[in-house]
């Protein structure tokens, strides 16, 4: 069965209550943090073993997750919408994304990766019949301009079609076809379970690097193993069930919008954390991405 005929529209909350902002504002920071991370923890970690070492982790929690609450099998039909959140949006993002910071800059990474949600947009409404309004492009163009105008002003951080941002543009891919491609699953399926689904399948995927990333943890500085761990924990097993958990609340367009808030969050802890001093246009084009989200988000 084919994405498009399987992929009915699916009612959506499209107002933020209390629950769906504090859903929002933590899956941003805690997104946002996942990029100076990875660049901690690649000190000590190759880009495959970290992803492997990372989801092994996150998979344990979540493995036991289902184990207790034993949630219903998914139907045959929809099964491979499992499978594609395990091989696509853990395993292929992550690696993805771990090579191309291999060269690119963690601020620079972050808004390399916010082309995410205007693919996102655009499949939602091939696909998931989902509409967007003039307000909404223009707020997605503005959040869009105000990524370009960081990409502009970041130090060292020229965008030019390395491999590096080609690896990343290819993270970004993996992130919109899951969003697609899973949000009919809940209609039947609690977002909590789609999450543990999504970090077994991924972690079973990764382990052929496992004992390579075990052997390079023995060795890693202090450092990247604390990076290593936040990353299993934060971004990985909390952060992708509250991002489930918001997809289920709001349309794939919208919820995905919100994640231009990223990059200039990004590049604040990236300056705490890492030493990485954004420009004055860095500086711009975050209020103009931010100033974008609440454009495409105001409730009408």
């Amino acid at each position: 069965m084919t994405v498009a005929c399987a992929a009915a529209p699916i009612p959506a909350k499209s107002a933020f209550d209390s629950t769906t902002l504090g859903l929002a504002i933590f899956t941003i920071i805690a997104w946002a943090s996942a990029f100076p991370a990875i660049r901690a923890a690649l000190g000590g970690f190759g880009a495959l073993e970290l992803g492997a070492v990372r989801f092994a982790i996150a998979a344990v929690p979540a493995a036991l997750f289902l184990a207790v609450t034993r949630p219903k099998l998914p139907e045959w039909r929809d099964a491979w919408r499992f499978g594609f959140g395990g091989l696509v949006f853990v395993a292929g993002y992550t690696v993805l994304l771990n090579l191309g910071q291999q060269t690119v800059s963690a601020g620079a990474a972050s808004f390399i990766i916010n082309i995410n949600p205007i693919i996102t947009a655009a499949l939602a409404m091939l696909v998931l019949g989902e509409r967007f309004t003039g307000s909404q492009w223009l707020g997605s163009a503005i959040s869009l301009a105000g990524v370009g105008v960081i990409a502009f002003g970041q130090n060292g951080a020229a965008l030019d079609l390395g491999i590096g941002v080609l690896l990343v543009l290819g993270a970004a891919l993996c992130n919109s076809l899951t969003t697609i491609v899973q949000k009919p699953l809940f209609a039947q399926h609690k977002p909590l379970t789609v999450t543990a689904w999504n970090m077994v399948v991924g972690g079973l995927l990764l382990s052929p690097f496992l004992p390579s990333g075990i052997a390079q943890a023995q060795t890693a500085s202090t450092a990247s193993l604390y990076a290593m761990f936040y990353l299993a924990i934060v971004p990985s097993l909390i952060t992708y069930a509250t991002w489930t958990t918001l997809l289920s609340r709001l349309p794939a367009g919208r919820a995905s919008n919100l994640l231009y808030a990223a990059p200039p969050v990004s590049l604040l802890i990236s300056y705490l954390w890492l030493g990485e001093v954004p420009s004055l246009l860095g500086i711009l084009g975050g209020a103009m991405a931010l100033g974008g989200v609440v454009i495409v988000n105001l409730k009408r």
